[in-house]
Order: C-alpha cells, then structure tokens, then sequence
C-alpha cells in the first residue's frame, strides 16, 4: 500500500498559533490570577466579604463547568465549526469578565465565574484541534511545543499579573483585564483563523454527550467535596461511586452506537492510551504540589503574595525552553524517551521537596520549580501530539478534548488526594503543639497552617507558630510521596504502553486525514 501523502501546512500556521495563543493565554493567566485575589475577594472593606464557603465556590464553579463541558465542546466544534467555537468560547469569556467586574456579591461573582468556564471549555480543546488542522504532522509537534510553553507562561504569569493588579487597582481588575484581549482575540480570530470541521460528522449523539457532562461534572464534585471534607465523606463517596457507574454506562454506549461521539477504539492504540494516562498523572503530580508549595512559600517562609508569584517565573521560564525544544528531542529519541526522562525528572523533584525546611534557602524551591517547568516541558508536548496524530483529521475537536478533559481531571485529583493527605498530616502532626489551648481556638487552629499561624499572633505564641510551620513541612513531604508514586506509575505506563520508536510516516499520515 502506498503511503499517503501528508496534508500541507496552512501558509499562515504561526500567525494563527500566535492567534490561538492569545486566546489560550488570557484564560491561563485568569485561572492562576484567582489564587492570589482570594484574600482580597474575602475582605469585607475592600472585597466582597466573602465567606470561606463562596470563596471556595468560586474558584470550584469555573473548574466544575469547565471539566464537565470539555468534551462535549470539542464535539460541538467538529460538527458545527472550530472556528466558529472558538469565536463563542471567547465571546462568552469576555463578556463573563467583564459582568464580574461589577459584581456586587459573591453569589453573583460565583455565576460569572461559571460562566467564564464554558468560555474556557470552548476554547481550550479548540485551539488545540486548530493547530491539529492547520499544521502537518511534520510541524504539529514544534507547534504543540510552543503552546505546551504558553500554559507554562500563563502559570507563571497569572500571580505576578494579580498581585500587581490588587496591589494597584480594585479587586475588579483582574477580570476587567481579561476584555480587551478576549476583544484583540475574537477579531484576529475572525480575519486569521480559517474554519475546519468534520465534512461527515454523522447524526447526533444527545445520549453520549449528556452522559459525560453529568459523569465529568460528578467526579470533578466529588473530589472537590472529599478534598474538603475528606474521602470518608458519604457525599464524597456517593458522588464518586456514581460518576464513575455514569462514564461506565458512557463508554458501555459509545462502543454500541452507530454515531458516537467518543470512537472508544482509540484506546486499543497504546500510543494513545498510554499518552492520555501520563497526561493525567503529570498534572496529577504537578497541581498536587503547586497547590502545596504556594502555601509553603507564603506562610513558612514568609512571601507576600506578589513575592510568590515571582518564584514561579523560573518554572514558566523553564518550561517555555523545554516545550518547544521536546520536538526536536522527540524526533532525534523517540517520544518515548522524551516522555519517560520528563518523568523520571518530576518524579526527582517531587523526591526533592522532601529536603524542605523551615529555614531552608528560597532557592530550594526555585530551582525545584525549574526542574519541574523542564520535566512538564518534556513530557506534554509529545504525550499531546501522540494524542493529537492518534486521532482522524475530521475528529481533532474531540482529540483535543480528551486530552485536554484528562489534563483537568489529574490536576482536580492531585488537588483533592495530595491536598487531603497533607491537611490528615498537618492535623496529626499539630495535635501535640494545641493541647493547652482552649477548646475553640483548638478547633480554629488546626483546621490549616495559615489558621495556626494567625491563633499564633493572636495570642503571642511563638511555639505554635513554630510548631505549625514544621508541621506544614512535614505534612508538603508527605503529600509529595505521593506525587512521587504517580510520577513512578507514569514512567511505567509509558515504558511499557508506548512504542519503542516513531511510528511510521505513513501512518501517521493516515491518521492526520
């Protein structure tokens, strides 16, 4: 059989990736601004007064409707336009920002937020199947290098971004920012981006889609629940248990209907397979530890939050290296190679964080982080286009959302697990250091490192606030083995699910029409 010849790239390619960038960006940068404006947003004077209940409503309100409409729009934009989708997703983004600019209570800024997650969920996985569509598979890596190097810079640059914007100008800021650029993007996008959609798209799958979105939605509840309240919570559990029976049935469907929306025999392919599951295990551990490392560097050693921010310019720095350099490493080694080494590196430097202390040097975590920006540099963009050339050309829509929904599910679970973990440590560890404190203040001080630390100041003991940094380090080494342990089981999924070589030019031809 003659092999295929590939579809040429668009002449235009790196002017639409910078396009696509752009609207990536802005909604990176907006998800990482939230983690410094929390404070301020609780402030009864400056902010919205909001209690700890809506504050965590609102950031969970974006991450519950972005995670669960994921997929559903990467269908929609192989049946009904990418471009045209990505134009609403963007749309919906800015107008969101810009009503939560006014936003006069928490419920209301709760909405928006809600909002701007289906913005997200339109955008994210159509940016990803533009540059699927536009590039060939000779120049998709470099390209998915370059947008793997623009989440790393919207990482770093949302907290240094927010906390020049709280430091200078009204809480609002940070969403009124978000509209000149989603403006800037829809009309580049109109005049630069060309339209792609599957030619045969089939009929509808009504019955597939809305039992992922309940699925996704479910899961994503439920881990945020049992990070709250732990995983012996029952609604925790119920809510588990059922959005696992609900993707059951999903999947149970797919492999039976004449139309699905997911092909489901894309997971007989060990490329994709074993590429989907290292996507979920690298955020899996990379979200785990950012979410503790942000509070390490802010209440054990004591970084403002605009301080914090910085350090993680070394990790966005790194990653925007390394991500578009893995092309080029992928096609000297093999993506294998690449894939298992970025492991072995995050794996490392999970490993690395057990050498934290109290007192330890602020470079300790600086140069983790650059470890950490290098590894994901290498091990995303060829896990993202083992995916993405695994995938029919007209089907890219929903390519990108699998990974891009994966990619969203490890991270809500590193959150959930490695969080959970290390909040069982910090309790067990701290227990001795509150005994002979009242009943309340006892209660009030145990619930996170940063309440023990302001019981401390309330009532001038020094030793508590010792006692809850070291507590704090204590529990980050714990919650980082666990980070390890999933770094570990990627390496082997990779090692053992991924090819040893490329695959063949004309199969992945084949597998780009």
């Amino acid at each position: 059989m003659q092999p295929q010849p590939q579809p040429a790239s668009h002449p235009h390619r790196w002017r639409i990736l910078g396009v696509l960038i752009l609207s990536l960006l802005v909604m990176i940068m907006d998800n990482t601004i939230m983690n410094v404006a929390v404070r301020t947003i609780a402030d009864p004077v400056t902010g919205l007064g909001a209690t700890q209940s809506e504050l965590e409503w609102i950031i969970n309100s974006y991450t519950l409707i972005f995670a669960g409409l994921l997929f559903t729009c990467g269908v929609l934009a192989d049946r009904h336009g990418r471009k045209r989708l990505l134009i609403i997703g963007m749309t919906a983004f800015g107008v969101a920002s810009l009503v939560a600019t006014f936003a006069a209570t928490p419920l209301q800024l709760i909405l928006m937020r809600a909002a701007m997650g289906v913005g997200s969920a339109a955008v994210m996985p159509t940016t990803l199947a533009i540059i699927g569509t536009v590039f060939n598979a000779e120049d998709r890596p470099k390209a998915i290098g370059v947008w793997s190097g623009a989440v790393g810079m919207g990482l770093a640059l949302g907290p240094v971004l927010g906390g020049f914007l709280l430091h200078n100008f009204h809480w609002s800021s940070i969403f009124f920012i978000n509209v000149p650029v989603a403006v800037v993007a829809v009309i580049a996008s109109a005049l630069i981006v060309p339209e792609s959609r599957d030619p045969q798209p089939g009929r509808h799958d009504p019955i597939g889609v809305g039992l992922s979105i309940v699925g996704l939605i479910g899961l994503c509840f439920g881990l945020i629940r049992g990070g709250d309240a732990g995983f012996a919570d029952p609604l925790a559990v119920a809510t588990i248990l059922g959005a696992f029976g609900v993707l059951a049935l999903f999947i149970m469907h797919e492999s039976r209907t004449a139309n699905p929306a997911l092909d489901v025999r894309l997971f007989r392919d060990g490329r994709f397979s074993a590429a989907i599951v290292t996507v979920g295990l690298a955020f899996f551990t990379l979200m785990g530890v950012s979410f503790t490392s942000a509070f390490y560097v802010q209440s054990v050693l004591g970084l403002d939050p605009f301080a914090a921010g910085l350090t993680m310019v070394p990790l966005a720095l790194s990653l925007m290296v390394s991500g578009p350099a893995s092309g080029w490493l992928t096609r000297r080694f093999s993506s294998r190679a690449v894939m298992a080494t970025g492991l072995t590196v995050l794996t490392l430097s999970m490993l690395t964080v057990a050498l934290y202390r109290v007192d330890s040097s602020l470079a300790l975590p600086v140069v983790n982080g650059t470890l950490i920006g290098l590894a994901m540099g290498a091990i995303m963009p060829p896990a993202t286009s083992s995916v993405m050339s695994s995938v029919p050309r007209q089907k890219m829509g929903a390519g990108a959302a699998i990974s891009s929904t994966m990619r969203q599910v490890g991270a809500a679970m590193g959150v959930a697990i490695i969080g959970s973990a290390l909040a069982a440590a910090y309790r067990a560890s701290i227990a001795p250091a509150l005994e002979g404190l009242p009943p309340g203040l006892r209660a009030t001080a145990a619930g996170s490192v940063q309440a023990s630390l302001s019981v401390a100041a309330e009532t001038g003991n020094a030793a508590l606030a010792m006692a809850a940094k070291a507590s704090y380090v204590h529990a980050m080494h714990v919650g980082a083995a666990i980070a390890a342990f999933a770094g570990v089981l990627g390496i082997l999924v990779v090692l053992r699910w991924m090819p040893v070589g490329a695959r063949p030019a004309a199969a992945v031809a084949a597998t780009a029409e």
